[in-house]
């Protein structure tokens, strides 16, 4: 795969521009992107929580699929049309109420229309992944 197309400073103009709903409001941070991988923060909050104090499915599925994203753009520039088409998720361990939850996205097949990868989420600074995530993006003709 090749060098980046987009720094970190460039996606995020990109997406406070083009995706505020889920970019605006300083919830996540972007660690890093490189054009095959990137590292992903969302911050602490206790709206992430399901009954029983775990981080809920959906904050974790997410944070996954908003971290191909950020991959993808990093490797083929601006496209603000590419889309999820398949996002396969396993749940591996609870993740813990008061930490931060991670994403770490690799592209595994960058294609001229598929792009595929894989995201494992992390709670605080556990090293073990609290889910493990498969995903296929659509990169339309540009």
């Amino acid at each position: 795969m090749a060098a980046a197309k987009m720094s970190v400073a460039e996606l995020e103009k990109f997406l406070r521009e083009e995706f505020p709903q889920a970019f605006s409001d300083g919830d996540i941070t972007i660690e890093s992107a490189d054009g095959e991988t990137c590292l992903l923060r969302r911050c602490y909050d206790e709206r992430m929580l399901r009954p029983g104090g775990t981080v809920s499915g959906p904050t974790l599925m997410a944070m996954a699929d908003f971290a191909m994203y950020v991959v993808l753009l990093s490797a083929i520039g601006p496209v603000g049309l590419a889309v999820t088409t398949n996002l396969n998720i396993n749940f591996l361990r609870k993740g813990q109420p008061g930490q931060d939850v991670l994403a770490a996205a690799r592209l595994l097949k960058l294609g001229k229309r598929l792009a595929v990868g894989e995201v494992n989420l992390l709670s605080g600074t556990s090293p073990d992944p609290i889910a493990h995530v498969t995903a296929t993006y659509s990169i339309p003709n540009t």
